[in-house]
């Protein structure tokens, strides 16, 4: 048990290193939810060492849910439709435009076309 909340531990460290904090917390709550799953399926499969299992539940489930953190903050190959968008700067609006490549229009950063 004392190896789980070591495991449990790092994972959380690995992953303090974001500002919205999306990532800290997947990463705990997926090395919970893993380390939980691991113990139980450990224990019922195989040599029934259910340490074993939840410190691989826990580092699997850890690296899962620091991935879905990323991609909820935009990181990790999230927001791909907008790659290799060039925005222009519009004076007289004091905002930013892009052109949106399939339709050939023009829009601000928020979405309304640009006039």
């Amino acid at each position: 048990m004392r190896n789980l909340l070591i495991a449990v531990s790092a994972m959380m460290l690995a992953g303090a290193c974001t500002q919205t904090g999306n990532v800290e917390r997947g990463a705990a709550g997926g090395a919970l939810l893993g380390g939980i799953a691991g113990a139980v399926i450990g224990n019922n499969v195989g040599d029934g060492d259910a340490e074993s299992g939840a410190l691989i539940g826990a580092a699997i489930g850890g690296i899962g849910g620091a991935y879905a953190g990323c991609v909820r903050d935009g990181g990790c190959g999230a927001g791909q439709d907008r790659v290799n968008t060039r925005e222009f700067y519009d004076q007289r609006s004091g905002r930013y435009y892009f052109r949106d490549a399939q339709s050939g229009r023009y829009y601000y950063e928020n979405g309304q076309p640009y006039p």
